[in-house]
């Protein structure tokens, strides 16, 4: 009798710790679940086929209602009404379309130089967009100014709005390096403040737009009640798939996109829908948005756990100060004498994703423009890292960076020290 072949056995990597969340998010369960059932709709039977929900035929106003739904969904858990969502493609079209649609409406209504306001902390999608205004649409770029921790100065605010004829004011809630949670409410009161006029539609009135693509599902957020005219957010970091984000955009918010096609989204953003990727976006907001309280607690101790002892090492400390009001799930370091790409691939190496925090360009890592903003001289800005936390993540996890790091960091002051031979 034959002896039956014995099945290889083969080994398996182990499993990563995760903490890099504000870059993406894992996609979520219930996410993957629903947008399977939704691609696959009537891929069996052939009776039900996916149509573009803007066709006037039964499949595509089937579509079109289920797009419908999902608006209403996303509009519902963010408190602002179906008509003001502008689905998108992300966080960085919906902030270009918000920046650059202001730019464009003030320079048809009349205003030569329209300024854009926004704080040196901002996100690329903005402070980029706007040097594009600047430099192919005529407008001027007005930087605010921040404190020890990147908190705007609002006497700053009022300083921009009542020297200038300002397009629109872009201050993020929640930055996505350090994590620190702005005043949102404090700096649009002190636009109206500066500006004289707080009804939308009159003569002088400034619109303000916030970056919330770090905060939504992390922290409140509250458009209606913190007098916002516009929103960004997206669903990756909420684990939606990439591609899927939103505008919520005040109805009578004048706005001018800069391209053609179909005229989509109150046409302001031509596309054809993705009503898939909609209902996966409204879901993640959804899920997140009724666990948020419970993993906000839950995270804040992990947060702790990161900076406590990590802050015990020479030379590690944290980027925030205590009182900084912050995101819970984002631990920011900044060290000294070490190199950080060295500090990463110990960390790589050693089975835990993380990131520096500041962007990265050939695969150099610069100095942050945000500590740079917050008054960190250049080689501070260039020496940081990123702890980033979500759903998914564990106290194993934590557990796993923690005891890395020691070895990491002697390996980035060593090469650090040969650079500078």
């Amino acid at each position: 009798m034959t002896a039956s072949p014995s099945v290889r056995q083969v080994p398996t990597a182990p499993v990563r710790a995760y903490l890099d969340h504000a870059a993406t998010a894992p996609l979520r369960p219930e996410v993957v679940e629903q947008m399977t059932r939704d691609l696959a709709d009537g891929l069996a039977s052939g009776t039900r086929p996916r149509a573009n929900p803007a066709a006037q035929h039964a499949s595509g106003r089937r579509d079109g209602a289920r797009l419908a739904e999902a608006r209403a969904r996303l509009a519902a858990a963010l408190g602002v009404d179906p008509h003001e969502v502008l689905l998108t493609s992300g966080g960085t079209e919906a902030d270009a379309l918000a920046v650059t649609g202001r730019v464009l409406a003030a320079r048809s209504a009349g205003v030569e130089r329209p300024d854009v306001v926004i704080s040196p902390t901002e996100h690329p999608a903005v402070q980029d967009t706007a040097r594009v205004c600047e430099a192919v649409h005529g407008a001027h770029v007005t930087e605010l100014a921040v404190d020890a921790a990147g908190r705007v100065e609002p006497g700053s605010v009022e300083d921009a709005v009542s020297t200038a004829d300002v397009a629109v004011v872009s201050v993020m809630t929640a930055n996505n390096e350090t994590g620190l949670v702005q005043d949102v409410a404090g700096v649009v009161e002190a636009v109206r403040r500066a500006s004289g006029v707080t009804r939308p539609g009159e003569a002088g009135y400034v619109p303000v737009h916030s970056d919330a693509v770090a905060a939504v599902g992390h922290v409140p957020v509250d458009v209606h009640g913190w007098g916002l005219d516009a929103l960004t957010l997206t669903g990756h970091k909420l684990g939606a798939p990439v591609g899927t984000g939103a505008l919520i955009a005040r109805r009578d918010l004048a706005l001018v996109f800069p391209t053609g096609g179909g005229r989509q989204e109150r046409g302001l953003r031509s596309g054809t829908a993705d009503v898939a990727g909609a209902r996966a976006l409204a879901l993640a907001v959804e899920l997140a948005m009724a666990e948020r309280e419970a993993e906000a607690a839950r995270l804040e101790l992990l947060r702790s756990e990161v900076l406590a002892r990590a802050t015990a090492l020479p030379g590690v400390h944290a980027t925030l100060p205590d009182d900084a009001p912050h995101l819970p799930g984002t631990a920011h370091l900044w060290f000294e004498d070490g190199d950080t790409e060295a500090l990463l691939m110990g960390l790589d190496m050693a089975g835990v994703d993380v990131s520096a925090g500041s962007a990265c360009h050939a695969g150099v890592t610069q100095s942050s423009h945000v500590l740079l903003a917050m008054g960190f001289d250049d080689e501070a800005a260039r020496s940081t890292l990123r702890v980033t936390m979500g759903p998914t993540t564990t106290h194993g996890d934590v557990e796993r960076l923690l005891a890395a790091l020691p070895r990491a960091l002697e390996m980035a002051r060593r090469t650090q020290a040969a650079k500078r031979r």
